[in-house]
């Protein structure tokens, strides 16, 4: 294969840092590389793939960065402006949104208008304007291919039939480390013991958003928009061994699944190389190892955010962007240790229940972006 050339968003984060694995090992040009706060390890990155650009989302870091690479060739741009410039500027073959938060979503955006292949990682663009994301993708000829492991899983496993064959997609879930617990069992529940995920090293938001299955909920809204189909036709199992990454069940009722060890540089290098497969960035999966591959049905009582999700994407609209802007506030207020754990769970439902009616008919970025202000000041003014 030719050198591809690959820039990364988010690049000290969990995928963004998995990214820089991937493309060192397939032997990538580095085009840019963004982040919000971390010089240092930006610079090091920087210096290590000497790279053209690089972007800062905080403007106190960008000037921090350019001091520390004054000595090479190295442009660095501030604020999501400068994310925006540094992708319309560099020649990419692919380019990797691995950033956390609604904040990737103008930079998702600026991907698509410059014609690139986008990786897909950063949820919250197709939670917040799916619809419009992935309408300029088409009239751009931009492919998306996603970097979360469950949408990974589903994009791989849809090449064994027709999509008018699909019946259901199955998106599997850890269950998080609460699962088996009911509501009134989570009321104590430490910032601690909610970053103690069972299976995948994530970051902060992430992590949390999966302890209260919020993050499967994004994720059903995400397969209905990147692979076309109704939200009824999105389900979700909890498994708790993580090996099977999600499936497809056709209408002849046969399910294809994909499995592999829980590494997400397979699903970055998929993205990266496809349609063509590479030698392997992950450990082997040993099948005599596996003593059970379980699946239950999720708790959607105790755990009422994916059932929230699930309801909100049935609704369209800005619905999904209220969703998500009432979440962010809340978990950053948990991890801040202001709200309770389970009042990230009331939160969001108070806001969504008080904003839906209107969000229902507000499609246009300028309505998205509204609504996503308003759901965070209803937020905040909940937590006190």
């Amino acid at each position: 294969m030719e050198q591809k050339r690959m820039m990364i968003l988010g690049a000290t984060g969990s995928v963004g840092m998995q990214g820089v694995d991937v493309a060192e090992k397939n032997g990538c040009a580095v085009t840019g590389l963004s982040a919000n706060t971390d010089a240092v390890r930006i610079e090091s990155l920087a210096r290590r793939f000497r790279v053209p650009y690089c972007a800062m989302a905080n403007e106190k870091a960008a000037s921090e960065l350019r001091l520390r690479l004054a000595d090479t060739p190295t442009k660095v741009l501030a604020g999501e402006k400068g994310i925006c410039e540094m992708i319309a500027c560099s020649e990419s073959d692919v380019v990797l949104n691995s950033i956390i938060g609604e904040v990737g979503l103008a930079p998702t955006l600026a991907v698509i208008e410059s014609g690139t292949r986008l990786a897909l990682a950063n949820k919250e663009s197709l939670v917040v304007a799916g619809e419009l994301v992935m309408s300029r993708a088409r009239e751009r000829g931009v492919a998306i291919l996603p970097v979360d492991s469950e949408h990974s899983a589903i994009f791989q496993c849809l090449h064994a039939g027709h999509p008018k064959e699909v019946k259901t997609l199955w998106l599997t879930a850890s269950g998080g480390p609460f699962f088996g617990r009911r509501r009134d069992q989570l009321s104590t529940i430490t910032v601690e013991q909610a970053l103690a995920h069972p299976t995948w090293k994530m970051g902060a938001k992430i992590t949390i958003d999966s302890a209260t299955l919020m993050n499967k909920g994004f994720e059903v809204i995400e397969a209905v928009h990147l692979f076309g189909v109704s939200a009824e036709q999105v389900k979700v199992v909890v498994h708790r061994q993580s090996i099977i990454h999600s499936m497809v069940e056709y209408i002849d009722n046969s399910v294809i699944a994909q499995l592999s060890v829980p590494d997400m540089r397979l699903c970055a290098q998929y993205a990266l190389t496809y349609p063509e497969r590479t030698e392997a960035v992950i450990e082997p999966l040993d099948l005599t190892a596996l003593s059970a591959l379980t699946f239950e049905k999720p708790d959607t009582e105790t755990f009422a955010l994916l059932r929230i999700a699930q309801e909100a994407i049935g609704m369209g609209g800005s619905v999904p962007a209220v969703l998500n802007a009432a979440n962010e506030v809340a978990v950053a207020a948990f991890l801040s240790r202001k709200l309770a754990f389970c009042g990230i769970t009331d939160t969001v439902c108070r806001v969504v229940d008080d904003m839906k009616e209107k969000a229902k008919g507000c499609h246009t970025l300028e309505e998205i972006l509204l609504c996503d202000r308003e759901a965070r000041e209803r937020a905040s003014a909940c937590i006190g």
